[in-house]
């Protein structure tokens, strides 16, 4: 693939992992019209399960970023799976944030940013996106974040 987003990509030495597949009774991506639902994504790296407890005692608030920013990777890992090209994405419409933190831990919209950050450096203006950040009593694998997105495509 060699389209504006992927040679983008590339220029900024960001690598999408292989996109994972299901651990449980759901597809990956949906398209609805011009929406494409990307199912929320763990850090899993190739493979490997990456950035494992609880923001703010197994992990820092910059630790758990760079978990966010991977699920995010895989987010679009996703997107490319299910589109063929992420050139196809005309914007990214809203990221949907989940961190396993200890009950005290408030800095939940920090840490997703690790995810925002990355969509708004793959995709410009285009990358700009509502969004929600909460707090989770627990996600599976003991993850400490999960992130899903919707995309208007074309």
């Amino acid at each position: 693939m060699s389209g504006r987003i992927e040679a983008r990509l590339a220029e900024r030495k960001i690598e999408l992992p292989n996109a994972p597949a299901p651990v449980a009774n759901y597809v990956p991506a949906v398209r609805s019209g011009n929406l494409l639902f990307v199912s929320g994504q763990g850090p899993w790296f190739n493979g490997e399960l990456r950035y494992i407890g609880k923001v703010g005692r197994d992990l820092t608030v910059a630790v758990a970023q760079q978990s966010a920013r991977l699920c995010a990777l895989n987010v679009l890992a996703q997107a490319r799976a299910a589109l063929g090209d992420l050139d196809r994405v005309v914007r990214v419409v809203q990221v949907q944030g989940f961190v396993d933190g200890i009950p005290e831990f408030a800095e939940h919209p920090q840490v997703i940013n690790g995810a925002s950050d990355l969509f708004v450096e793959v995709f410009g203006e285009a990358g700009r996106h509502s969004r929600f950040a909460v707090g989770s009593g627990s996600l599976p694998g003991n993850i400490s974040v999960e992130v899903a997105a919707i995309f208007e495509v074309e």
